[in-house]
């Protein structure tokens, strides 16, 4: 039996956590989960949002699914999120946008697949208060965590078929950083002459984006660029209640959905489980377990093509109920 480690989150990460537990037990699959708790309700307790045990025991069980945890916005701890892919080198986020059955959008045939690096960018966090009146963030871009992302997004392309690996920057405006990204881009594209080649700047792509989407399919980006692009890609598919999320590391891998964690409707019964349960979808085929994968996809598309939808996607459905037709869909 394979141990995973699931960190449950807070705010609504507990519900759609137990939610996805249940679905995948119902499933057939046995997992034995090594439940770990983070965020902002360990801090009084442990002194800490991300206590030492949860890397540990990702580090050791080499795979997590993980809830959402709270970010405060200007204030507080540091994100959790940003921490775990430093601490663990979860270089590669990889977030695949793709139209769901009876989720109703502006746009049909969207499959989009947003590929971010992880680890540096203005998300390094090498910031400073200059004086009272200024503050400086420094943007961080080396060649080697460039290269190994786009050579993650080709390699991507290759074994899943896709046709075009594009590259997303502002190179003509910081042309040392984001050049830099484009000329790591450049550089492994060599080595794929079967995939498609493309580069755009990141405001003429969010343009296009909103005009015709199906233009693109894999996109590789500075982790700025990508946290933004890959929330509106999620907003092109029916919102981040249904954008699934995985963070890839050499040693280990955090799946996780792309929404926060939503405290203003915890405890309601309200919250979408669709997204982490894409997430963990995504996990076993990681594993290998593509049967088990398949089955659980194929239960949430008939029940979302049924018409049972949670309140978000413009359903009556609680929580409780979403979970319990996907469950009978199995």
């Amino acid at each position: 039996m394979r141990t995973i480690t699931l960190i449950n989150g807070d705010g609504i990460g507990p519900e759609i956590s137990d939610a996805v537990v249940k679905i995948i037990d119902a499933s057939g699959l046995k997992i034995n989960w090594d439940i770990q708790t983070a965020g902002a309700d360990v801090i009084e307790s442990e002194g800490t949002p991300l206590p030492g045990r949860v890397l540990d025991s990702v580090l050791k069980n080499g795979v997590a699914l993980k809830a959402p945890v709270t970010t405060p916005i200007g204030k507080g701890f540091r994100s959790v999120n940003v921490q775990l892919r430093k601490e663990l080198d979860l270089y590669a986020n990889l977030r695949p946008c793709k139209n769901l059955p009876n989720v109703k959008t502006r746009f049909e045939n969207v499959d989009i697949v947003v590929v971010r690096e992880n680890t540096e960018d203005l998300y390094a966090g090498i910031e400073r208060q200059v004086d009272e009146n200024t503050a400086e963030s420094i943007k961080l871009i080396t060649r080697e965590a460039s290269e190994r992302i786009c050579k993650f997004a080709f390699d991507f392309a290759v074994k899943n078929n896709r046709k075009e690996v594009c590259v997303v920057t502002k190179a003509n405006i910081m042309k040392l950083s984001d050049g830099l990204f484009l000329d790591s881009y450049r550089k492994v594209a060599e080595d794929y002459p079967q995939i498609n080649k493309r580069e755009i700047l990141v405001d003429n792509l969010c343009m296009q984006l909103v005009q015709d989407p199906t233009r693109f399919d894999v996109l590789v980006l500075p982790n700025l660029y990508g946290d933004i692009v890959s929330d509106l890609t999620a907003g092109l598919i029916g919102g981040l209640g249904v954008a699934q999320g995985a963070n890839i590391g050499e040693k280990c891998a955090v799946f996780e959905p792309v929404h926060g964690s939503a405290p203003d409707i915890k405890g309601q019964n309200k919250a979408n489980p669709t997204a982490l349960l894409l997430s963990a979808v995504e996990m076993l085929n990681y594993i290998g377990e593509k049967h088990y994968a398949q089955k659980i996809e194929n239960a949430l598309f008939k029940t979302l093509s049924g018409n049972i939808k949670t309140v978000d996607l413009g359903g009556n459905a609680s929580t409780v109920e979403f979970t319990e037709r996907i469950i009978k869909n199995l």
